[in-house]
């Protein structure tokens, strides 16, 4: 099952289902493209917490090694942006660049869960671009600046059920139609669980919470007007456009 969380006509929040490119909710359907409707995030989490360096390839080519654990950092919820949107960048930057990510919603309040139990506690996978601004990530150790600004992490299209997303799901960005990254699941370094178990000896993760489960190689740099298109198999296609004022 695929959900929406999207704006209806009267302005009102639903969460209806996706079939065949139309959004149901009680006795309406709209195309999930309608200008009549506005998709919004498929969950509001407290937090989004992001894996770096989950993919060996991108370790790689971002000149740094392949973590022994996994590498936690977090974006608020003031990063969110939803499907359709456009997200201004800062200004004056050098690199912004684009990151597809699988990414894990929670679906109940949960701490210290043991990895045989984790995927228990996952309401679904959705598709997020970790945008990132590297002039200033390369400058500082949290990451503020670079991981956290206004719009950082579109999200969506849709919040897909476990099991409508295969074990080795491709996880790829398009920019302006052309592929620029394509990796699958199956390459995580740190799988999902073990992720899950990591995240929840340190930290309660709510219900919506996201966890970012890293990028595949082929990460590169947005301009102004670009059109990007998140895909994650199973999931769908996240697409929104850069603004650079």
């Amino acid at each position: 099952m695929r959900y929406v969380r999207f704006r209806d006509p009267a302005g009102a929040t639903r969460r209806g289902t996706l079939e065949s490119g139309h959004v149901h909710f009680a006795n309406e359907s709209y195309s999930l493209d309608s200008d009549e409707i506005d998709v919004l995030p498929p969950c509001e989490p407290s937090k989004i917490v992001c894996i770096g360096r989950n993919y060996a390839d991108h370790a790689d080519e971002m000149g740094s090694d392949v973590p022994d654990r996994p590498l936690l950092f977090l974006k608020p919820p003031n990063a969110l942006a939803g499907h359709g949107d456009t997200v201004t960048v800062p200004a004056g930057k050098e690199r912004i660049d684009h990151e597809a990510e699988l990414a894990v919603v929670i679906g109940e309040q949960c701490r210290h869960v043991p990895e045989a139990d984790a995927m228990d506690v996952v309401e679904g996978f959705t598709c997020m671009n970790d945008i990132s601004n590297r002039d200033d990530q390369r400058q500082e150790q949290n990451w503020i600046r670079g991981k956290a600004f206004d719009g950082a992490a579109p999200l969506g299209p849709v919040l897909a059920t476990p099991d409508e997303v295969p074990a080795d799901a491709s996880v790829q960005t398009r920019v302006n139609g052309e592929l620029r990254q394509d990796g699958h699941r199956e390459q995580l370094i740190f799988p999902i669980p073990e992720l899950i178990a990591e995240i929840t000896t340190y930290m309660t993760l709510e219900p919506g919470d996201v966890i970012a489960t890293g990028t595949p190689d082929g990460v590169g740099a947005l301009n102004d007007g670009d059109e990007v298109e998140i895909e994650v198999e199973g999931v769908g296609v996240l697409e929104h456009t850069v603004r650079v004022p």
